[in-house]
C-alpha cells in the first residue's frame, strides 16, 4: 500500500483536513500512453484487499493489460480518518466526508501522481458504485467506460435507514462511545459486538 500526499485538502464541506493522506494499491503498469488505467474505489467497510480477487491473469481485470487503481477511502483508518488525524480535527472530530471528497483526491491522485488524463474503466459496487456516478459526473472528460455494480446514484430511504440502524447506531449507542472521543477501540467493544449481530 502506498500513499499520496494530499496536503491540506479542503472538502467539499468547506472544512480543511491537514497534511491529508489517501492510500492506494497498483496492479499491473501504466502503459506509455496512459491509457490503460482502471480506477476500483472500494465498497463500504472494504479495504484493497477485498478487491484484490477480481484482479489477475487471464481476469477481466489482468494486470498484463491494464494497470488497475485501488484507491482508499477517507476515513476507513488507512487513509485520513479519525483515528489518524491529528487534533482539532482527531476522533470525534473528523468532518463529515462526502462521496465527492473521495473522488476529487483521487482525481488528484491520477492526475498529479500518474499523469494519466483518461480512464479505460471506472467501476465498483455499493459506495464503490456511487463513486462510478461521481466521477462520471464530476470527471466525464476522463471515464471511457463506467461499471456502477449494485449502486444507485442515490441511496434509498430504505438504504439509508439500513445504513444508520445497523451500522451506526449499534456502536454510536454504546455510552463509552463519547461523542466518539473514546480513548481505546476496546472501550467500545459493546457496540461493535452489537453492529456485528446486527449483520446476521
Amino acid at each position: 500500500m502506498d500513499t499520496f500526499d494530499l496536503g491540506n485538502f479542503r472538502l467539499t464541506s468547506g472544512y480543511t483536513i491537514p497534511n491529508a493522506k489517501l492510500m492506494y494499491t497498483t496492479h499491473g503498469t501504466l502503459n506509455a500512453a496512459k491509457d490503460n488505467a482502471v480506477l476500483f474505489p472500494n465498497f463500504l467497510g472494504g479495504n484493497d484487499q477485498a478487491l484484490e480477487i477480481y484482479i489477475g491473469e487471464g481476469m477481466a481485470l489482468d494486470p498484463n493489460k491494464y494497470f488497475v487503481i485501488l484507491p482508499g477511502q477517507f476515513g476507513n483508518g488507512f487513509s485520513s480518518s479519525p483515528s489518524n488525524t491529528p487534533p482539532p480535527f482527531d476522533r470525534g472530530a473528523f468532518p463529515s466526508i462526502a462521496i465527492a471528497d473521495d473522488v476529487i483526491a483521487q482525481h488528484r491522485l491520477l492526475t498529479e501522481h500518474f499523469g494519466i488524463e483518461r480512464l479505460a474503466l471506472v467501476l465498483g459496487w455499493s459506495v464503490g458504485a456511487l463513486q462510478t456516478y461521481e466521477w462520471a459526473v464530476r470527471f466525464p472528460q476522463m471515464v471511457a467506460r463506467m461499471a456502477s455494480i449494485a449502486g444507485a446514484p442515490r441511496p434509498s430511504p430504505w438504504t439509508r435507514l439500513w445504513l444508520r440502524t445497523v451500522i451506526e447506531e449499534p456502536v454510536t449507542s454504546d455510552p463509552q462511545f463519547r461523542e466518539g472521543f473514546y480513548e481505546d477501540a476496546r472501550q467500545v467493544q459493546a457496540g461493535c459486538a452489537g453492529r456485528a449481530t446486527a449483520w446476521r
